[in-house]
């Protein structure tokens, strides 16, 4: 039996854009993915824990240009003083983002992570939470990617599944990780 996970208060939603979770470029499973983070958006909600959406934009010609369809958040925002957008330009949600300050000025503590990319802003946003001394929670079925396809002389396709653990395992031990969103708990903001 899994030990019970301290609650947190807040959310990081990572880059859960048209993009990434609809049509052709979608993540694997990513009904999957869009199940988990409404459940723990509706559960940071309803508990009066920080919300943030972190919104990327694109390059030029990227599936998440900004401005274009593929840019637009999946999850309505219920904008107000416990969920706010804030958008990145780099994959970290903390590098020229006043993600920071919000988190310190709210008294936060401990968050929890999802989205998308596992490996490329889940993990580069988690990381620096980490690095700044928060208790970081990345539930393991809350975060997705791409397969990284086979490339000749380099290897073969390695399925989005084992991107997506590669990307927990380089986070460390100072990351909790729990098997499914269902055990992430939330507590208002202090």
């Amino acid at each position: 039996m899994n030990s019970p996970v301290p609650p947190t208060e807040a959310l990081i939603v990572v880059d859960v854009q048209s993009a990434f979770v609809s049509g052709d470029g979608a993540v694997p499973d990513a009904a999957r993915l869009v199940d988990r983070t409404t459940d723990l958006l509706d559960r940071a909600r309803g508990s009066g824990a920080l919300v943030v959406h972190v919104q990327n934009d694109g390059a030029p010609g990227a599936d998440d240009e900004a401005g274009t369809p593929g840019w637009e958040l999946y999850h309505p925002v219920q904008a107000g003083p416990a969920e706010v957008v804030i958008r990145k330009a780099k994959d970290d949600g903390f590098d020229g983002t006043p993600l920071g300050s919000l988190l310190a000025d709210a008294g936060v503590r401990a968050l929890a992570v999802c989205g998308v990319m596992s490996e490329m802003c889940v993990l580069a946003t988690a990381r620096t939470a980490l690095a700044l001394g928060y208790r970081v929670v990345l539930p393991h079925d809350a975060h997705a990617t791409q397969d990284i396809p086979a490339k000749p002389g380099l290897g073969d396709r390695v399925p989005a599944a084992t991107v997506s653990r590669v990307a927990e395992w380089a986070l460390g031990a100072g990351v909790e990780i729990p098997p499914r969103a269902a055990d992430v708990t939330f507590t208002p903001l202090p």
